[in-house]
């Protein structure tokens, strides 16, 4: 392979990390091609973007869009498969189902919401993580939730007394 074509692959893959927020470092070695091509099917069904990289190469690329971390290059050994997702925890799901009729993928780490997850022990905690427009939402759920109270508390008997209360003050003025 040439310097140029190195190049090209090398800007390649760091658009593909500045487009996408989140990614998983995954060994799919060992998968006969029916296996890989129902796991590329299942990828291309849930917007996951599979690329088999070389590892030196990936490394670059992490080096240019200011993502690398010594966590992230120490799994950087023997085959390595990226899914590339703006879902953070739709990979992990995927290769959940995935395992239930499959030895792999293993996940070897993802960089999911600006952290690093190192080992295929996490795909479960991955699987459950909430994005953070969940997490927004969950937050306005709890803030309202007081709120939704205090207003039909005011529009029930309660709301009635107090709606009694203020008018008795106006009419002693």
């Amino acid at each position: 392979m040439t310097r140029e074509e190195k190049t090209v692959i090398i800007n390649s893959l760091a658009e593909k990390l500045t487009q996408y927020p989140h990614f998983y470092l995954t060994d799919i070695s060992e998968l006969n091609a029916e296996q890989t091509a129902a796991l590329r099917r299942k990828c291309f069904e849930q917007e996951i973007n599979l690329v088999v990289v070389k590892n030196t190469l990936f490394e670059k690329a992490l080096e240019k869009v200011e993502k690398a971390d010594e966590q992230l290059k120490s799994v950087l050994e023997g085959a390595t498969a990226v899914m590339f997702t703006k879902v953070n925890k739709g990979p992990a799901v995927l290769i959940k189902e995935f395992r239930k009729t499959n030895p792999k993928p293993i996940l070897k780490a993802a960089y999911v919401e600006e952290s690093i997850y190192v080992g295929d022990q996490t795909v479960e905690e991955l699987s459950k993580i909430k994005s953070k427009e969940e997490l927004i939402g969950d937050i306005i759920m709890l803030l309202q939730s007081p709120a939704k109270n205090v207003i039909s508390a005011l529009q029930g008997s309660a709301g009635q007394k107090i709606a009694g209360i203020v008018k008795a003050l106006e009419e002693r003025n």
